[in-house]
């Protein structure tokens, strides 16, 4: 029953890997808490007081709201393929609600201080020393997602267009343009590229220093080696590039529209979280220099 329903997100949904196995660990354990609680030998049966239970006993071992709720999401999901499926008659997560999450503001870097630290960043003159400086630079000069960065091809960089192409949410598409300064690391490193490896327009973009495909911790240790450098980033994340990269555009005086396209968003609220900053900032320049603040 989960196995179908894998199959289903992944080759009719098109979720990615990183998703798929998030509902994958979901589903399974609550599978095995509704076994061993109330004996149940399939998720056909769970009720709606299974899953109160199951939610109440995440929130005892100290689960924060948000993974709760991500994992309601992943009961959703899976109970209304099953009534799509008529696997089941009613839906037990119908009556779930969701809990309150307070709302965090995106982490970013200063503006001054991130410019400093990218223009002082000494890299290794070899293919891992530029690999680790195109990591940095693509997700602070593009905004992309860590999943995205993964996911570029060779190909995907039209260094005459100065855009890479970028597959997002739900195989959505879009172009980016990239600075000339990224416009030429990318050229370099791809030379580079080619000179170690066999060449190969339909490979990966980002690898490791055997060829293969990037993957997350690749990523990630690259990004807090060089991010620890910030005092004023929190999280040393790919994330909080792309968070960075949407505040700096934003207090630059970006058009809200514009930049919802670049980071890929389907509506404006996602994007509208970022111009709290923006506004903080105006209101400290307004609250230093109009003579009735």
């Amino acid at each position: 029953m989960i196995d179908s329903f894998l199959r289903y997100i992944s080759f009719e949904k098109r979720y990615s890997q990183h998703t798929v196995k998030s509902y994958q660990n979901d589903l399974n354990q609550f599978e095995q808490y509704a076994q061993q609680q109330f004996n149940i030998s399939s998720l056909s049966e769970a009720t709606q007081l299974m899953i109160r239970s199951w939610v109440l006993s995440l929130m005892d071992e100290g689960t924060s709201a948000r993974t709760v709720n991500r994992k309601i999401a992943s009961l959703r999901s899976f109970y209304k393929f099953l009534l799509k499926r008529e696997s089941i008659t009613k839906d037990p997560t119908q009556k779930i609600k969701s809990l309150k999450v307070k709302k965090e503001l995106p982490g970013f870097a200063n503006e001054e201080e991130f410019s400093t630290f990218l223009d002082r960043l000494v890299f290794e003159d070899s293919f891992e020393g530029k690999t680790e400086q195109i990591i940095l630079e693509l997700l602070y000069g593009t905004g992309i997602r860590l999943s995205e960065l993964l996911g570029l091809k060779v190909s995907d960089f039209k260094s005459s267009e100065s855009t890479i192409k970028v597959l997002g949410k739900r195989n959505k598409e879009r172009i980016i343009p990239v600075s000339k300064r990224l416009n030429e690391l990318l050229k370099n490193l791809i030379a580079e590229k080619n000179h170690v490896f066999s060449h190969d327009q339909n490979s990966y973009l980002i690898v490791n220093k055997n060829g293969g495909q990037a993957y997350p911790m690749m990523i990630y240790r690259i990004v807090r080696k060089y991010l620890n450098q910030v005092p004023s980033l929190d999280k040393k994340s790919p994330h909080a590039l792309r968070h960075t990269f949407a505040t700096h555009l934003l207090d630059k005086g970006a058009d809200l529209n514009a930049v919802k396209d670049l980071l890929g968003h389907s509506s404006l609220a996602a994007t509208q979280v970022y111009t709290h900053n923006s506004l903080e900032k105006l209101k400290s320049v307004f609250d230093q220099a109009h003579p009735k603040a």
